[in-house]
C-alpha cells in the first residue's frame, strides 16, 4: 500500500497542545494535574509566550504539518486570561503563514469563567472549537473545581454554556470523572445533556499517583506500585498510591457501563460521548481516534510558554524536554527517534496480562502516565484503571457488535494498523 499523499509529498501530522500562558489560572481546581508546573519548571507563574515564539510556533508548526487540515489547540492554564486581542493575534499570523490549499482549524479548552459577548463573536465568527470544563451540577461540580478565594465556579460555567449556545459557537463539554463524581454517573450525564444540552461529551478519568508534581510517569519507584485489586490500589486508604481525589477504578468502570447503558438506549447517533465512539471504531479494526486507546502514541506533544517542546501534555517534565522551537524546528523533535521511542514505549512496555487480554486490540493498556502498579502476577507496568476498563469492554462488547453490524460492517477487534501507525488525534472527529 502506498502511503498518503498531499501535493505529491507523504503526510505527515503532529498536534501540539500550546500553553500560551503555562499554568497559570484563575482557577484552583484541587486536582489539576498543570498548576505546578510553574514551581516544576522554574518558570515566573505570571508570564505569558512572547509574540515572537507566538509567531515562531505558528509558522513551524504550519511546516511540520502536510496535510489538508491543520489543527491549533489552545490551552493552560487558562487561555482566555490572555484576553481576545491575543487569540485576534493568532489567527492573523496563521492567515500569515497557512499554506495554499491548507485548511485552518482551532480549538481552545477553557474554564469558562471569562466568556462574555465580545469571546464568543470572536469563537463563532472564526468557527473555533471550544471545550468547556464541566463536571455536572452544581454540588458535584464545585467540590473540586473553586477559584483561588475558595469559591465555587459553577453559576460562572453554566453561564458560559448558555453564551455559547446563544452564539451558535461549536462547543464540547470535557467532563472530569473524579471519586466524587464517579459515584454518580446518570447525574453527571443527564444534566450534561439535558441542562448544559452538550452535544458533545468527553470524559476524562482523574487519576494522579502521590507525588505527581515533581516525579515524571515511568520515573516511579518500581518497589511501592501496589498490586491491582489491593487497598493501595485505590483511593481513600492510608498508603494509597493515588491522590484522594482521583478515581476509582471499579467506579471508573460503573460509571461508563451506566452512561452507556443510558446513551445506547435514547441519545445513539445523537450525543457524541468520546469512549463510546472510539470503542465502535475499534471494534471494526480500525486504531482508536484517542490516543489514550491507540497503540502507539507520541504524536500529541505540548509546547510551554517559552517554546519548550514536551513529549506529551501529560509528560511536561524535564525528563521528557525534547527541545525548543528556538533551539531546532519542531518538525525536527515532533519526528525524532527520540520521540518514535516515546510513542512506541506505550505498546513495547505492556504487560503480559495485556498481552492477553482479549480487550487488547481497544485499550492498549490506556494511557502510560497511568501505569504504575502490578499485575496480580506482581509484574509492574499494570494500568492503575485496569480494572474499571475491562468491566467497561465486557460490559459493552455485545452491544458495540451490534452497532457495527447495523453500520454494515464487519466486527474485526483488531486494528489494522498497530504501533507502525503514525496517527494523530484530531478534534473535530
Amino acid at each position: 500500500m502506498q502511503p498518503a499523499q498531499f501535493h505529491g509529498m507523504p503526510v505527515r501530522r503532529v498536534h501540539v497542545m500550546v500553553k500560551t500562558i503555562g499554568s497559570m489560572c484563575n482557577l484552583d481546581c484541587t486536582y489539576c494535574y498543570y498548576l505546578s508546573k510553574a514551581d516544576l519548571l522554574g518558570t515566573p507563574r505570571h508570564w505569558a509566550m512572547s509574540d515572537e515564539t507566538l509567531e515562531a510556533f505558528i509558522r513551524q508548526y504550519f511546516e511540520a504539518n502536510n496535510h489538508e487540515e491543520v489543527v491549533f489547540s489552545w490551552q493552560g492554564g487558562e487561555p482566555t486570561l490572555l484576553g481576545v486581542d491575543f487569540f485576534r493575534k493568532v489567527v492573523a499570523l496563521q492567515a500569515q503563514y497557512c499554506p495554499e490549499g491548507v485548511r485552518c482549524e482551532n480549538d481552545l479548552q477553557t474554564n469558562g469563567t471569562l466568556l462574555d459577548d465580545d469571546w464568543c463573536h470572536f469563537l463563532h465568527d472564526h468557527n473555533w472549537l471550544v471545550g468547556l470544563s464541566i463536571d455536572g451540577p452544581q454540588a458535584l461540580h464545585d467540590e473540586y473545581r473553586k477559584d483561588q478565594h475558595g469559591r465555587g465556579s459553577f453559576q460562572r460555567v453554566f453561564r458560559a454554556a448558555r453564551l455559547l449556545r446563544k452564539h451558535k459557537v461549536h462547543f464540547a463539554v470535557l467532563c472530569c470523572v473524579n471519586r466524587s463524581t464517579a459515584k454518580h454517573p446518570l447525574v453527571v450525564y443527564r444534566f450534561l445533556r439535558d441542562k448544559v444540552k452538550a452535544k458533545r461529551i468527553q470524559f476524562i478519568p482523574i487519576v494522579e499517583p502521590i507525588g505527581f508534581e515533581d516525579t515524571a510517569p515511568q520515573h516511579w519507584d518500581p518497589t511501592r506500585m501496589p498490586i491491582v485489586g489491593t487497598p493501595h490500589a485505590r483511593p481513600g486508604n492510608e498508603g494509597s498510591a493515588v491522590e484522594e481525589w482521583s478515581v476509582d477504578p471499579v467506579d471508573w468502570g460503573n460509571f461508563l457501563c451506566q452512561v452507556f447503558d443510558e446513551w445506547y438506549r435514547k441519545d445513539l447517533g445523537r450525543i457524541y460521548v468520546n469512549y463510546f465512539e472510539t470503542a465502535v471504531e475499534t471494534w471494526m479494526g480500525h486504531v482508536a481516534p484517542m490516543c489514550t486507546l491507540a497503540p502507539m502514541c507520541g504524536k500529541g506533544l505540548a509546547c510551554e510558554r517559552d517554546g519548550s517542546i514536551y513529549a506529551c501534555d501529560h509528560y511536561v517534565y524535564p525528563e521528557y524536554r525534547i527541545g525548543g522551537i528556538t533551539e531546532k524546528p519542531l518538525a525536527e523533535m515532533a519526528f525524532s527517534a527520540r520521540q518514535e521511542n516515546f510513542g512506541r514505549m506505550k505498546e513495547g512496555l505492556l504487560p503480559q496480562c495485556c498481552r492477553e487480554c482479549d480487550y487488547q486490540f481497544t485499550c492498549f493498556g490506556e494511557c502510560p502516565k497511568n501505569r504504575f502498579i502490578r499485575s496480580e502476577s506482581g509484574e509492574p507496568g499494570l494500568n492503575y484503571l485496569c480494572t474499571g476498563w475491562k468491566k467497561f469492554f465486557s460490559h459493552i462488547d455485545q452491544p458495540v457488535q451490534r452497532i457495527v453490524h447495523g453500520l454494515g460492517a464487519p466486527v474485526v477487534k483488531q486494528p489494522i494498523a498497530r504501533a507502525a501507525e503514525h496517527w494523530v488525534p484530531t478534534k473535530r472527529q
